[in-house]
């Protein structure tokens, strides 16, 4: 079905209204090339809970987007996505939930380009585990957050929501030189902020980007990753989104929020300017919806999603024309 036939709004339960698929049988044929799927996990969260109704709260937000185009991509993902509900969760520690999520997450991965829906950030060690074993190699990463989640523990326990980024740098699933983080600005210790910097990779503090709002100065930002990810051979890199990368003001709903942090318009327009550089996946978490106003912050990730999923579209369109 054309997006112009579909219905202008959609009620049914999966991402952009699509009705949610059964989990795929390993011979079943692969439809569309990218698809959605939730983690619903906040059992590593270090202030107010809620998260796991995270995927659920951007799946309704998204509703509205269900039959239109990007107006800078002219584009829709609504054909070339599918929507896999929520993978399975065990009531676990940590270690053993990652366990059990890894053989789901590397199944969809084989199928098609991923973008999961959180879920508390700590998910992103299982994804980009599995990512390294599908690509055979390290990745980059660009890693939108308010907090450098480069902690060596949460108050004692190894590991948490804060701690995926050290945990990845210690097993070697990111190349330092090709990752990038934007929007720090919690408080930590000198030593954790610049934990990713230390080891090569670009650190932009939120305070750095209090007037960086168009596509010409984020483009010069985004310039050296650019350069690296070329001399690197232009490795797999993979988004992470925590929305709390947000000022508060746009996004009330969220477990750890930091005031003084970057607007809608902002991380809309790095979006639109990154989406040439080579993604493999994405992910959005950290939405929490029982300290949300008006859906404030659930139609924020909806929209940064639909439009991380168009650009890519167009990247794809783009490179089919010039072959």
């Amino acid at each position: 079905m054309s997006v112009t036939q579909r219905p202008a709004f959609c009620l049914s339960d999966g991402f952009l209204g699509l009705s949610l698929l059964p989990w795929p049988d390993r011979d079943a044929k692969v439809l569309t090339r990218f698809a959605v799927a939730g983690i619903p996990y906040d059992g590593a969260v270090t202030n107010r809970s809620g998260a796991r109704e995270g995927p659920a709260a951007i799946r309704k937000a998204s509703r509205m987007l269900c039959d239109a185009e990007h107006p800078l991509f002219d584009c829709s993902p609504i054909d070339s996505i599918s929507d896999y509900g929520d993978l399975r969760i065990p009531l676990a520690d940590i270690q053993h939930v990652r366990s059990a999520l890894e053989p789901q997450i590397a199944q969809l991965l084989g199928r098609h380009h991923m973008v999961w829906l959180g879920g508390d950030h700590s998910i992103t060690l299982a994804i980009l585990r599995q990512l390294v074993k599908q690509h055979g190699q390290p990745v980059g990463l660009l890693h939108l957050d308010a907090h450098c989640d480069s902690w060596p523990d949460h108050f004692g326990e190894p590991s948490g929501h804060g701690t995926w980024v050290h945990e990845a740098l210690l097993e070697g699933l990111i190349l330092p030189a090709c990752s990038m983080q934007v929007g720090i600005r919690s408080p930590a210790s000198r030593t954790v902020r610049q934990r990713l910097e230390r080891a090569g990779g670009v650190v932009l503090e939120a305070r750095s980007l209090r007037d960086v709002f168009s596509s010409r100065q984020w483009q010069r930002l985004l310039d050296p990753l650019r350069v690296r990810l070329s001399k690197a051979g232009h490795p797999p890199l993979y988004l992470s989104i925590d929305i709390d990368c947000l000022d508060p003001g746009f996004a009330p709903g969220t477990g750890t929020p930091e005031p003084a942090g970057l607007t809608p318009a902002q991380v809309m327009t790095l979006l639109e300017d990154s989406s040439d550089l080579g993604f493999i996946g994405a992910d959005l978490c950290e939405v929490a919806p029982a300290y949300d106003h008006a859906e404030i912050t659930s139609l924020n990730a909806a929209h940064f999603l639909w439009t991380y999923l168009c650009g890519q579209i167009r990247q794809t369109t783009a490179s089919s024309a010039s072959t």
